[in-house]
């Protein structure tokens, strides 16, 4: 399911290079450099910070803060595939390249909580598959 990040890395994935998918981000990368290339080369990127959450309620309650989900997200796993397969609540004006989800401290929230983060990882790789022959494509990182 979750891939390392190939040797082209994040450059790669921006470019069209390296297919979109679900990717081990090296913990070398500072998040903020993430966002900032994929700003550069336009695609829209959003950062999900998983510190201290340790349970389906508050990875859900995390994802719905800062995502900015609507207001009808229902906080559970078919709410946040809803969301995740209908980006109209993360669209700008205009159309962007692609869509990268950076999830901070992923492997923490596994530990905590192995089960929710399996469910998590599925319902993020599903939506991985539904965008990947778009126009943009949505890559999930995994930090």
């Amino acid at each position: 399911m979750t891939r390392s990040l190939p040797a082209s890395g994040l450059q790669g994935i921006l470019s069209g290079a390296t297919p979109p998918g679900l990717y081990r981000l090296p913990p070398a990368e500072p998040p903020q450099e993430v966002m900032d290339l994929a700003a550069e080369a336009d695609w829209r990127a959003a950062r999900l910070r998983l510190d201290g959450v340790h349970d389906k309620a508050a990875f859900l309650r995390r994802c719905a803060a800062d995502l900015g989900f609507p207001d009808w997200f229902g906080h559970n796993w078919d709410a946040l595939a809803d969301c995740l397969t209908d980006l109209s609540w993360w669209r700008e004006a205009g159309k962007s390249r692609g869509y990268l989800l950076l999830a901070e401290q992923w492997e923490a929230f596994s530990k905590a909580a192995p089960a929710d983060a399996r469910t998590a990882e599925a319902v993020l790789a599903d939506a991985v598959d539904f965008w990947a022959e778009g126009e943009s494509p949505l890559t999930v990182l995994l930090g």
